[in-house]
């Protein structure tokens, strides 16, 4: 089996996970499609060994999670406990309500707070990661229109254990460059997730990875240099196919194409 991995973020196929025979028909659909690993996220109620059970049986390694802040605060213990019962060695906070972090004393305990969940998640087996959107690249601290840092700049200087699994298509739809921050997260990015952006009646639209702006190639060997082992495709909508399933099919075949 190569070292990496292309998987699939069950979000994006979110509205055929609402029951588990939905959830089994998704899977067999996901193998259909070239994948043999997916990312746990939207699925329905289901007890984790179920999931994992069934995941397996249809040939489809859980490789990861997606949780939220809530959850971290509200249900640590559980978060752990779904976590070794699918059998997952990463979890990613998943988004941020942004508008509660704008200032530098909330966004200094926000960190803190992030960096402590890992430390709790290490002693586990398992690495807590932050998944990036866009928001994450506003500058806090510009004096006279001039300087100021990222958020994102701001919360990997400020913790050690949380990894990155950026989000190359919403780095670049930030203004960010997906393969100098490949670069920039050298060693604390094992995973990370791929989508795409094209631009229909002047506005900028989710696309199939390889159909859009992403120079994907050179982001593979930034992230391969950077230590990734695990490529997943996201895609939040889509606008172009109408079917969720037939976007991840041309995502994997693009990416087997350029050598993954």
């Amino acid at each position: 089996m190569s070292k990496y991995r292309v998987a699939v973020q069950m979000y994006t196929v979110n509205q055929f996970l609402k029951t588990p025979a939905e959830v089994r028909s998704t899977l067999a659909k996901f193998r259909k499609a070239g994948y043999d690993a997916a990312q746990i996220c939207a699925v329905c109620p289901m007890p984790p060994k179920e999931l994992r059970d069934m995941m397996l049986g249809e040939g489809i390694d859980p490789i990861g999670a997606h949780t939220d802040m809530n959850a971290l605060r509200s249900n640590l213990k559980g978060v752990i406990a779904e976590c070794h019962g699918w059998g997952v060695a990463y979890n990613a906070i998943s988004w941020l309500p942004m508008a509660e972090y704008k200032t530098p004393e909330a966004q200094k305990k926000l960190f803190k707070e992030i960096e402590g969940y890992a430390k709790i998640l290490k002693k586990e087996g398992i690495t807590l990661q932050y998944h990036n959107h866009a928001f994450e690249f506003e500058r806090f601290g510009i004096k006279n229109g001039r300087g100021g840092k990222l958020f994102l700049d701001m919360l990997y200087e400020s913790t050690k254990l949380l990894q990155a699994e950026l989000d190359f298509g919403w780095v670049l739809r930030g203004g960010g460059d997906p393969v100098a921050w490949a670069a920039k997260m050298k060693g604390r990015l094992d995973q990370v997730h791929f989508k795409d952006w094209g631009i229909a009646n002047d506005q900028m639209i989710f696309r199939e990875v390889g159909e859009g702006s992403v120079n994907w190639p050179a982001v593979i060997k930034a992230c391969k240099a950077a230590g990734t082992r695990h490529f997943i495709v996201e895609q939040d909508a889509c606008p172009v196919t109408n079917d969720p399933f037939k976007s991840i099919a041309i995502s994997r075949a693009n990416l087997t194409k350029m050598g993954l």
